[in-house]
């Protein structure tokens, strides 16, 4: 069986490690395709050799653009790869455009596509992450979901027959790098910006509704600088970019910014923190994975189990951010709502299944 793996970007890179690895050791051939779409190498290349992925295939660089020169680029540049290569499968990852483009390609070529993280639902149509998954479950032959959630959207869409609950591939990886970086006395944060153990915030903001709008995003930043402890700011380039254009400063009150991190020391940094304020969809699962309270700058997610346990809250920018950031920790769970860490070889069994059936 040859299976293709089309990624682009951050959450997509930390899905495909332990996918790739497991494809290895069940004697799959296994190309990947780096689309481009995350061009930083701190949000890119480091992921592979930190991660240890093996090295891809194809590198479309099509990099940043808008929605639609962003996917019809990718559109373009994947049908000379799909036509030369012709995988049994190409799987796609999560909601971003490189997903959304990849699948497109794939089923106009009658190529079986599988959706890793298929199912999660928002809601908002607002979020371009919506319209990419919603799109993508619809165009694909199998649907890999990660949750029972995820499963009764499905079914409720009329698509049950195409799915499969697996688990969460991202949780197979956090616990890796969990362990790896337990034994560290700290982390990058706290070294090179003198923070204590447990007396910080970690905080990612990207979204276009937190940052297109410089009123918005001034706002954001007034809130994370008006917490009652040290917050700090893994500043995505495209965050930077915006705040340059608008000519508002990052660093304000106890709001401090640094530049993204690599996967494991990102880890490492969430399991010495307090707390995380994000708007990122993978980095709310992560934390709740690691026991570490967070707080979304969104009003709706698709992991509304991080919710229903306690440890998510979803906020407006302002003082509701600021109150949520502050607040205490809540009771402990055993709760494994996103598998227990063998959602590869879930995968595997799942596109071996399906092989026969094509």
């Amino acid at each position: 069986m040859r299976v293709m793996s089309v990624v682009g970007a951050r959450p997509q890179f930390v899905k495909l490690a332990p996918i790739d690895r497991a494809f290895k050791e069940a004697g799959i051939d296994h190309s990947i395709v780096h689309t481009g779409q995350h061009y930083d190498p701190m949000l890119s290349d480091v992921f592979f050799s930190d991660l240890g992925i093996s090295a891809p295939d194809h590198h479309l660089g099509v990099g940043s653009g808008t929605h639609g020169r962003q996917t019809g680029a990718m559109l373009a540049a994947l049908d000379a790869v799909l036509e030369n290569d012709r995988p049994d499968w190409v799987l796609v990852y999560g909601d971003t455009n490189s997903t959304l483009a990849a699948a497109l390609a794939a089923v106009k070529m009658h190529i079986p596509v599988a959706h890793l993280e298929a199912g999660l639902r928002s809601f908002n149509r607002r979020m371009p992450e919506e319209i990419n998954r919603v799109l993508t479950d619809h165009a694909s032959d199998l649907l890999l979901a990660p949750t029972q959630v995820g499963m009764d959207h499905l079914a409720e869409e009329g698509l049950a027959s195409r799915a499969v609950l697996v688990g969460d591939v991202m949780t197979d990886v956090l616990y890796q790098v969990r362990d790896e970086v337990a034994t560290r006395p700290g982390c990058v944060v706290m070294d090179e910006l003198g923070l204590a153990e447990g007396a910080f915030s970690v905080a990612t903001i990207h979204r276009p509704d937190n940052t297109d709008d410089p009123a918005i995003l001034n706002t954001v930043l007034d809130s994370l600088g008006a917490v009652d402890h040290p917050v700090v700011l893994l500043a995505h380039p495209r965050l930077v970019a915006k705040c340059e254009a608008a000519g508002i400063a990052i660093d304000r009150g106890s709001l401090r910014s640094h530049r993204p991190l690599a996967y494991p020391d990102l880890i490492a940094s969430v399991m010495h923190a307090r707390g995380v304020i994000t708007d990122s969809g993978g980095l709310q699962k992560e934390a709740f994975l690691l026991r570490i309270p967070t707080t979304t700058v969104r009003p709706q997610t698709e992991w509304v189990e991080t919710v229903e346990l306690g440890w998510n809250v979803l906020v407006e920018p302002g003082p509701e951010l600021v109150a949520a950031a502050q607040r205490r920790r809540p009771q402990d769970t055993d709760a494994a709502p996103y598998g227990d860490g063998h959602a590869a070889a879930n995968v595997v069994q799942a596109l071996e299944d399906c092989v026969t059936g094509i």
